[in-house]
């Protein structure tokens, strides 16, 4: 199934099977009746595919970018949360304040969240997983690193539209097989496989689900590898995955 979550040219927000051109629309995450009512895609407005309740970073999940950057493999996932202000979509402008100083782009693969899942075995962490999405987690070098007593992650990550997610959640894919791609004016600066985390998506859900309870509609953004860099106002970004598509987001400001 392909799940996606529009804005009508009418301004009506709907979720729903994506198929054909038209949006089935459904109820609840991955819920489209047989007879749903079908919508023409032309006109709308892509949103992020999901309203997380909860939108969580990884950091250092990567072996190559581990063993590049001389980061010790960690014991357990090392996370953050991005603010739900932070969410945008596919064809998104975003924003860059002048407070941001230098902007990254972080291509990466999410994971979407279909049932509830607390203090999980890795069998019910896999089943409560309900499709993949891509995300570019945007985020602001200057003020992570500004005061060396105290790392601002959640700050520097959670600058308004800094999470975008999208197009679409794809259920049914190999995790495995996947390579993450982004592109940066067209010109390809990241290319690496999901094979090569460190942490598994189920392993991922199963560890965090100890710390939290995850819920239908969380998003989790299982960290980058080999290849971020800066980008500034002008530059439109595209993070592609086979089997999902292609999140692209535009960046302008900066904003005062």
């Amino acid at each position: 199934m392909i799940w996606g979550r529009i804005k009508t040219a009418k301004g009506d927000i709907l979720s729903g099977e994506i198929r054909d051109g038209f949006i089935r629309v459904g109820g609840a995450l991955g819920d489209v009746a047989p007879d749903a009512v079908a919508i023409p895609l032309e006109g709308a407005t892509w949103l992020a595919p999901c309203a997380p309740g909860k939108f969580i970073g990884l950091w250092n999940n990567y072996h190559a970018a581990a063993e590049k950057n001389g980061h010790t493999i960690p014991d357990h996932p090392l996370w953050f949360l991005k603010p739900l202000s932070s969410v945008s979509g596919h064809g998104a402008d975003v924003v860059l304040p002048t407070a941001a100083g230098r902007v990254i782009f972080e291509g990466e693969l999410g994971i979407v969240i279909g049932q509830r899942c607390h203090m999980a075995s890795e069998d019910e962490a896999g089943a409560a997983i309900f499709g993949y999405t891509c995300i570019n987690d945007l985020t602001s070098l200057d003020v992570l690193n500004a005061n060396p007593a105290f790392a601002q992650w959640a700050r520097a990550k959670g600058f308004d539209g800094f999470g975008v997610i999208g197009p679409v959640i794809a259920t049914g894919l190999d995790w495995r097989v996947l390579s993450i791609r982004t592109l940066v004016n067209g010109r390809e600066r990241q290319a690496y496989p999901a094979s090569d985390m460190i942490f598994s998506p189920a392993e991922i859900v199963r560890r965090l689900s100890f710390d939290m309870t995850l819920e239908p509609g969380d998003v989790i953004a299982v960290g980058t590898s080999l290849g971020v860099r800066p980008v500034k106002a002008g530059d439109q970004i595209s993070v592609l995955i086979e089997g999902i598509g292609a999140v692209d987001v535009t960046l302008s400001g900066p904003a005062t």
